[in-house]
């Protein structure tokens, strides 16, 4: 039970001054809770600082950079009626004078912000325009009283449309009010006590003050001692978390699956290979589980093809000829609908009846499919969220599959646990995780992996060019796609924004296809679902040669004659996310290639991120040199970093 002292943190956020109802839906948004609370808030940490303390004149002020000037306003110059132009206000001190540049907002609102004759200070950046100095849209404009307020180091937050700065530090000053004094922690077996006792680390109210409201830089930086402090503190709550999940997975115990294996050996000779030994290691375990009354909490990461998907179907055939149900959940319909191309005719020659529930599934037909899974007579369903649904019902549940695991938060994935009594769980990744991470991520967990690639698979020839040689690449393209090639061509975004240079998906398509014409298709998130699979088929059956895309192909689709893979401002993209990526060709015999188009000058990171997909394939040393690169991002939560 919560001690009361706790409450103040742990209430709504609707209950600090000034957030209502309007406020606490962009906040909702923001913390990524449907009701967010105080103690939400306060763990919204700065992204980065801003040094208010350098106040030169503006003669002395150096083009951008970070500065607050003390002005006199001399005049407006607001743009003529009826002219898309920019509200320009001329403000001076002693050592010269500054255009302060102002877009489309209210020219009252303007000269009340900056009344002429009145002094005001200015925080932002100086620039030069024509040889002029200027400020574009100042982060602060303050008075006397609010100059007085300013905090020498102001911190800056990651923010959603509807919400601004000032709201978030208005509510976080108030949250802060909320902390109460709490009692040092008491040193656990191996902590150095001195730690807390000594004054080398704040308190824990003090390190969220510290954080928020840093006294200078050297406090702002991570490596700080609030920063450490709150480091430690979530580390420590979620190691007690998997030492509570861990205690209650033993205390509720599970069941045993014990079949007499005729399924298994039905699945295994439709098979039109041999499982590579790792497969053959990773199944010999989850069997063990499976037949074990122990319940099952396994994680099996597997790098891009290396044959996940068959592992799970010969898990689930293991429950199944026990009398038992099997459901796999999978992020994107896309890749759930990938996954039933490959399970469903290996299953039907075993007898397995499969299903698939997505958001698709109306009517009648949701209705037919509701009712097997509740009788039993479908044994294995594949689908997406639809798999959680309050109406969705299994006779007897056995075994819960949760493939990219990553991309459902903790409540979903035990949702679909939730399904049956004692029901073992198998998530699985294409996502390779560095071992410095499985223990600190997953260690309430039991782990293997599956390292080797089927027999005949042929190396990935990746090479990182710069857009500016664009046409020499949609020239080799087209000179492969005369040979039968077929190739992939990533974006970032759906559509051009006034505010990237980004490639969009539907710009490129429309160039593409003044080359390829009716052969170059279109796929991205916006698309409904039965117009992806469209688009997918023609691909899949040739009659697309090259695909526009945005990362909906990230995971899950399988063409083996697509060789090519073009990814637009490559620089962009994690290294994790290049990987998987990549591996959507070279799928096949044939030998594939990966171009990283990138638009340049070149970050030291992004440098390093494209000189290592160049040099490896390996997914797992891939994910190491990510770690080294980005740093863990939020190991509990669900941002990341990179």
């Amino acid at each position: 039970m919560r001690p009361a002292l706790l409450d103040p943190l742990f209430a709504p956020l609707t209950s600090l001054s000034g957030i209502g109802p309007k406020l606490e839906k962009p906040f909702a948004r923001l913390l990524a809770r449907e009701t967010p609370r105080v103690i939400d808030l306060l763990f919204h940490l700065p992204s980065g600082y801003v040094d208010r303390r350098a106040r030169p004149r503006i003669a002395d002020a150096a083009p951008d950079t970070d500065v607050t000037v003390e002005v006199r306003v001399e005049d407006h110059h607001p743009p003529a009626p009826g002219r898309r132009a920019p509200h320009r206000t001329l403000v001076s001190d002693e050592s010269g004078d500054l255009t302060v540049v102002h877009f489309n907002i209210d020219r009252t609102r303007i000269e009340r912000l900056l009344p002429v004759g009145e002094t005001r200070w200015l925080c932002g950046r100086i620039t030069l325009y024509d040889g002029m100095r200027q400020m574009t849209h100042p982060d602060r404009i303050l008075d006397a009283a609010g100059l007085a307020k300013l905090p020498p180091i102001e911190p800056t937050y990651p923010l959603v449309e509807g919400l601004a700065a000032g709201h978030v530090r208005r509510a976080i000053e108030a949250a802060l009010a909320r902390i109460p004094d709490l009692p040092e922690m008491i040193p656990l077996d191996g902590m150095p006590a001195d730690l807390f006792q000594d004054g080398r680390w704040p308190s824990f109210r003090d390190a969220l003050h510290r954080v928020h409201r840093p006294a200078d830089l050297v406090e702002a930086q991570p490596t700080g001692a609030a920063w450490q402090r709150l480091a430690f503190e979530e580390l420590l709550a979620h190691q007690v978390t998997l030492a509570l999940v861990r205690a209650r997975q033993i205390e509720t115990g599970g069941r045993a699956s014990i079949g007499d294996g005729h399924i298994t050996r039905a699945v295994r000779s439709a098979l039109p290979f041999s499982l590579t030994g790792a497969q053959e290691t990773a199944l010999a375990a989850i069997s063990a589980d499976i037949s074990s009354e122990k319940r099952m909490l396994r994680l099996l990461q597997g790098d891009v093809g290396s044959g996940k998907t068959v592992v799970a179907l010969l898990a689930a055939a293991g429950v199944i000829e026990a009398g038992r149900q099997a459901a796999l959940m999978a992020p994107t319909e896309i890749l759930a609908r990938q996954h039933l191309e490959t399970i469903a005719p290996l299953a039907a020659k075993a007898g397995i009846e499969t299903a698939i529930l997505t958001g698709r599934e109306k009517g009648r037909a949701r209705e037919a499919i509701l009712a097997g899974l509740r009788e039993g007579r479908i044994r294995l369903v594949l689908g997406t969220h639809a798999l959680i649904q309050n109406d969705v019902a299994f006779a007897d549940l056995a075994l819960a599959i949760v493939d990219e695991q990553h991309r459902f938060g903790v409540e979903q994935r035990l949702a679909l646990s939730r399904k049956g009594e004692a029901v073992d769980m198998l998530l699985m990744t294409a996502t390779p995780i560095p071992r410095t991470l499985v223990l600190t991520l997953f260690g309430d967990m039991d782990s293997c992996e599956l390292r080797e690639k089927p027999p005949g698979r042929q190396p990935i020839d990746t090479r990182s060019i710069s857009i500016e040689r664009l046409d020499e690449v949609v020239a080799a393209v087209g000179r492969a796609l005369m040979q039968g090639a077929q190739c992939y061509w990533i974006c970032p975004l759906v559509e051009e924004s006034d505010v990237s240079d980004l490639a969009a998906a539907s710009e490129r398509h429309e160039s593409l296809q003044h080359y390829f014409g009716d052969k170059a298709g279109l796929v991205h998130g916006r698309l409904s679902g039965a117009q992806k699979d469209a688009v997918m088929a023609r691909f899949a059956s040739g009659e697309t040669r090259i695909l526009v895309a945005t990362t909906v192909v990230e995971v899950g689709v399988n063409v083996p004659n697509a060789t090519i893979m073009v990814i637009e401002h490559a620089e962009r993209f994690g290294l994790a996310q290049l990987h998987q990526l990549r591996g959507r060709v070279g799928r096949g015999d044939k030998a594939s290639t990966c171009l990283l188009l990138y638009r340049g000058p070149l970050s030291e990171t992004a440098k390093a991120r494209l000189a290592i997909l160049r040099e490896s394939e390996d997914g797992f040393a891939i994910a190491e040199e990510d770690l080294r690169l980005r740093g863990e991002g939020d190991v509990l939560g669900t941002r990341q970093s990179g």
